[in-house]
């Protein structure tokens, strides 16, 4: 079975892995995203794919990233295996942020590693 979690960003806040965050600052990455938004705008208008009621707001990976596969383009660039969530739908299917090698994307697009946990400090 296909693990559903990794996801991709758009603005906001997005959780990444520290080995993926070359793949999110690529041009390719950032290309394959613009053409996936276009290709979901002319569909549906850019809707939610998962909730259908909400605006898209991030391009999100149905296949987990990993360090396998994150450089092979029919995994990561592939738009078969993207969709485009709301802010809503996509927290309720990202993991847990106290793993310390993730973070988030900002609005500008800069990755952003979470802080230690309190009890890490």
């Amino acid at each position: 079975m296909t693990e559903l979690s990794g996801c991709c960003k758009l603005g906001g806040e997005r959780m990444a892995q520290a080995f993926a965050e070359a793949f999110y600052n690529s041009s390719a990455w950032r290309k394959c995203r613009a053409a996936y938004i276009s290709e979901r705008i002319s569909i549906d208008g850019g809707m939610c794919e998962t909730c259908h009621e909400e605006p898209g707001y991030i391009v999100h990976h149905k296949i987990r990233l990993t360090a396998d596969n994150i450089n092979d383009p029919d995994i990561s660039l592939n738009h078969a295996h993207l969709k485009y969530d709301c802010l809503i739908c996509h927290n309720r299917e990202e993991a847990d942020r106290s793993d310390p090698d993730r973070g988030y994307f900002s609005a500008d697009g800069d990755y952003i590693p979470y802080p230690p946990l309190k009890e890490e400090q």
